[in-house]
């Protein structure tokens, strides 16, 4: 398909096409069933990376860049779910180049397709940052309603929806600046008693505006 064909595709996809979505599992999942299966030997596994593989894809839509080949940056995502995989499984992972089996080129050996791996790696390492934050946030919304606690609550969306100062939310609030503080300092600590309760997610506070 050319790269033309392939800008249309995604543009379909994006517009929510089903049949475009479908159209694009046809086109690329043989290749990389074959691709996975080689290395993993096992269709039954190779079928759930594949799946993934997709998934991955559909999740990191939104930001795709179009200059990147969609058949490299599925085989880059494959590589990266297979490298995952191998090591789940106690198996030392090699460079793993899909450069036979992708008609475009050596995703490996293509800088694009490396930034398209360390794009997905890096959207799902979002992903749970924002899954955490959103478990500790529905269980502190809920513990403020249940106690009536609605001062808090409305301090919060000020700072962290509306992104008023704290200077403003007093003002705001007809409170102290330092309940302000206090507030916010509450839920920074939740977040971060959060953040060790699950190491493998790394909390930016600084970019959430909660340091």
């Amino acid at each position: 398909m050319s790269k033309d064909a392939d800008r249309e595709l995604v543009k379909r996809v994006r517009a929510g096409d089903q049949s475009a979505w479908q159209q694009l599992i046809a086109q690329y999942e043989g290749r990389l069933q074959a691709f996975v299966v080689s290395r993993l030997q096992d269709r039954t596994l190779a079928e759930d990376v594949v799946q993934e593989t997709f998934l991955g894809f559909l999740t990191s839509l939104p930001n795709y860049n179009d200059a990147t080949p969609v058949e490299s940056f599925l085989f880059a995502i494959a590589a990266y779910k297979l490298t995952d995989v191998l090591r789940r499984d106690g198996r030392r992972p090699t460079l793993v180049s899909p450069a036979t089996e992708s008609s475009s080129g050596p995703a490996f050996a293509d800088g694009r397709a490396r930034r398209a791996s360390s794009f997905a790696r890096s959207r799902e390492l979002q992903q749970k940052e924002e899954s955490l934050l959103t478990d500790v946030l529905r269980s502190l919304i809920q513990t403020w309603k249940t106690s009536d606690d609605w001062e808090r609550l409305k301090c919060l969306e000020l700072l962290f929806v509306n992104g008023l100062p704290n200077k403003d939310a007093a003002a705001r609030l007809q409170i102290s600046e330092q309940a302000v503080a206090n507030h916010k300092q509450f839920l920074v600590g939740k977040l971060k008693e959060a953040a060790k309760r699950n190491p493998h997610v790394t909390l930016d506070l600084d970019r959430l505006g909660a340091s």
